[in-house]
């Protein structure tokens, strides 16, 4: 080997050595590294208890971080701020030096550990229990070092419950004057777990009523986001610790159904750690303060709650039931009235059999409207419940197919052939398959008509799994179809029906006219989304009908040419109908909806102006609407209008948001609130809680929502 070789050799070997002598210094602790700072354990039985300290030297006058750390051995645990039903938290004294303070313990979220019939709050395993530390701002007068000596105190259970104690001491040394800021300690993980676990400031308001709910709203709150929730109060004997809290989740908020302890008379807020936690079990920990609710507030004020399902399908069919009566109903319930009189002197299985058809037709109704609006869902749409009848073109559709009926139904036709519509056809034509397509047409017109025990039942179908909610959907159809099934559970009823004869030709005429009626509705809520292009486009289809069932009329009648002849007359009709269709989808959308009426004391709705009302402490009152709602029009007559002038004396806002036609800034106020259609009155009082209002209004009911304003 050249000796050139040789240095280099030695080069390598020094270099390497150099690298292993500083890399030993790293690790041992040389000039360049500190010493972590945990103290002497105590250990006991149970338990491995230590003082550790956030960094490895401290600035004089300058906060830094100490803990307690517990590891505990399996199957043993320590208690929380509110040990719960039984237990004792830990406990820290600092006894010197002096002139040194700590502040009190901060507390990780803990775990609910039931004990038999008791539930208790605390920890298992490893936990680190933090607290602030001031030190002095002179050094003590022996030496650098600052030397914490402080006594802890913690009761461990399993089985059995121990108290132990002991004593803890840790030296930490002060930084070199050259050295401005505290050095991170090898124990700092500790803390940084620790903080993972800290509640966090909560972004969501939170109202406690009379009757021990706990509410919480806010933006981000769904079921989406939610799949489990339960509080920890930080104060004993505010509620009781073992019952449990019944959740319920809405778009925006939820509720948990706490059970009132004996001290819950006299509290005035309930402090305490919400615990939230997603389908994929992640946990979110909020410090949550709910304010109690004033007295003699309306239980809307804890917001609309997704109930539970059994009493959501309980809803769901006396809404359906309810549908029965409501007005845009009433045209197919003329077209029942006239199948149910046609069936008299019928055989009890003819009378089962279309009672059977109908009822299935309007549950296959029910059943394709919970899978389109889950399908829309999906794609991404805010699709809500009466959202068909927020496309001109559907609403176009059911006039033109109301007034074909109400045509037939004058004897300007008969159905035999289906040219008129398929719809009509097949809802008038005789046999079970008439039953059916009717019970299918009834439920089409009856969803703008939401019944109002409907409004939870529907955000609890759609905020479900596909399961529920397909079920609470056909409960809705049981509940529409319950009074002409009776006839098939009941047979005997159609006994006291009357004997066919000549009066039902004039009741089938008579009959026609609830037809026209919904046909000049529909057209009136056209002129709301289309304007008046969209109504004469309509006009022109009904002229069209007219038309083809006049003419189709006499080729029923006629032989040879003439009926060749009408019924390609009614092929123009129909071509020509279609080409309104294209046109009306074309149209832009009429500058009428979604605006406030003139000179009703509103403005139109937007999100941003709701906040900036409500940063200014300003009461506002929102109305939600559409032209199709038959309930939002007859609360606006009985109960909004004459209240206009209370609105003006409290100085409320009235806000008006118009649904006629799909707003995403709607739906989504109304998702917020645990709704998926309209009607929807919220009244915002200054710095409090909305307050949501029953889907059927009366004057009284308003003044009681907005008069505290005055006071």
């Amino acid at each position: 080997m050249s000796s050139s070789a040789g240095r280099n050799v030695v080069r390598r070997i020094a270099g390497g050595a150099g690298w292993l002598c500083l890399a030993l210094m790293l690790v041992l602790g040389g000039p360049v590294a500190v010493q972590a700072r945990e103290s002497t354990p105590v250990v006991t039985d149970h338990v491995t208890v230590t003082l550790v300290s956030e960094v490895d030297a401290f600035q004089p006058g300058t906060p830094f971080r100490i803990g307690l750390r517990f590891r505990i051995i399996p199957g043993w645990h320590i208690y929380w701020q509110n040990p719960g039903d039984a237990g004792t938290p830990p406990s820290f004294t600092l006894s010197s030096p002096a002139n040194v303070t700590t502040d009190p313990i901060r507390w990780p979220t803990p775990v609910r550990l039931p004990e038999g019939p008791v539930m208790t709050f605390g920890y298992t395993g490893e936990v680190l229990l933090p607290m602030s530390l001031t030190p002095p701002t002179a050094t003590p007068e022996s030496g650098h070092d600052l030397t914490l000596a402080g006594d802890a105190a913690w009761l461990v259970c399993a089985d059995i419950c121990v108290p132990e104690s002991g004593s803890l001491h840790l030296t930490i040394p002060a930084l070199a004057p050259s050295t401005t800021e505290p050095a991170g300690g090898a124990e700092a993980a500790l803390f940084a777990q620790a903080d993972s676990r800290m509640p966090q400031p909560s972004p969501f308001a939170a109202t406690l009523r009379a009757d021990g709910t706990l509410s919480v709203t806010g933006a981000g709150l769904s079921t989406a986001t939610v799949h489990d929730a339960w509080f920890f109060p930080a104060h004993w004997g505010v509620i009781d610790h073992s019952a449990d809290q019944k959740l319920a989740v809405h778009e925006g908020g939820l509720t948990l159904a706490l059970t009132q302890a004996a001290d819950f008379a006299t509290t005035n807020s309930l402090t305490g750690v919400l615990t939230l936690r997603d389908s994929h079990g992640q946990e979110s920990n909020l410090q949550l303060t709910a304010l109690r609710a004033p007295a003699g507030a309306p239980a809307e004020a804890a917001g609309s709650p997704i109930p539970p399902l059994f009493q959501a399908l309980a809803f769901a069919f006396l809404g359906g039931l309810i549908l029965n009566l409501m007005p845009c109903v009433f045209p197919i319930l003329a077209m029942k009235a006239l199948a149910i009189s046609q069936l008299s002197g019928a055989a009890r299985r003819t009378i089962r059999g279309h009672a059977l058809a109908y009822t299935i037709g309007v549950l296959v109704a029910f059943a394709a409207l919970a899978l389109l609006l889950m399908g829309l869902r999906g794609a991404g749409s805010l699709a809500g419940w009466g959202f068909q009848f927020q496309s001109p073109v559907f609403v176009a559709a059911m006039a033109w197919l109301l007034f074909g009926i109400g045509l037939n139904l004058s004897g300007l036709f008969e159905v035999g052939g289906g040219i008129i519509g398929v719809g009509q056809s097949l809802a008038l034509s005789g046999g079970h398959r008439g039953s059916f397509f009717t019970g299918l047409l009834a439920v089409l017109v009856a969803t703008p008509c939401t019944a109002p025990f409907m409004g939870a039942a529907i955000a609890a179908a759609l905020a479900g799994t596909p399961v529920v909610t397909v079920t609470i959907f056909l409960a809705m159809g049981l509940g529409l179809a319950a009074p002409y099934a009776l006839l098939a559970l009941a047979p005997g009823l159609a006994a006291l029906l009357p004997r066919p004869g000549g009066w039902m030709v004039v009741l089938k005429q008579l009959l026609a006219f609830p037809m026209y009626g919904a046909s000049v509705w529909l057209l009136w809520v056209l002129s709301q989304q289309a304007g008046s292009s969209g109504v004469l486009a309509v006009a022109i289809g009904f002229l069209l009908l007219g038309f083809a069932g006049w003419v189709f009329g006499l080729g029923q009648r006629a032989q040879g040419r003439w009926r060749l002849i009408s019924q390609g007359l009614v092929v123009v009709a129909a071509l020509g109908i279609a080409a309104l269709v294209t046109g009306i989808a074309a149209m832009a959308p009429s500058t009428v909806a979604n605006a406030a009426a003139p000179g009703d004391g509103s403005e139109p709705f937007a999100a941003a102006r709701l906040a900036a009302l409500r940063a200014e402490g300003r009461p506002v009152f929102v109305d939600m609407t559409a032209a199709w709602c038959v309930t939002c029009l007859v609360n606006e007559r009985v109960a909004l209008i004459p209240t206009r002038d209370a609105f003006a004396r409290n100085q409320v806002v009235y806000m008006k948001g118009d649904w006629t036609r799909q707003d995403p800034e709607i739906t989504a106020f109304l998702r917020d609130h645990g709704r998926d259609g309209v009607p929807l009155y919220v009244f915002f009082p200054p710095h409090r809680d909305p307050v949501v209002l029953p889907q059927i209004l009366t004057p009284d009911r308003v003044l009681r929502a907005i008069t505290p304003v005055a006071s």
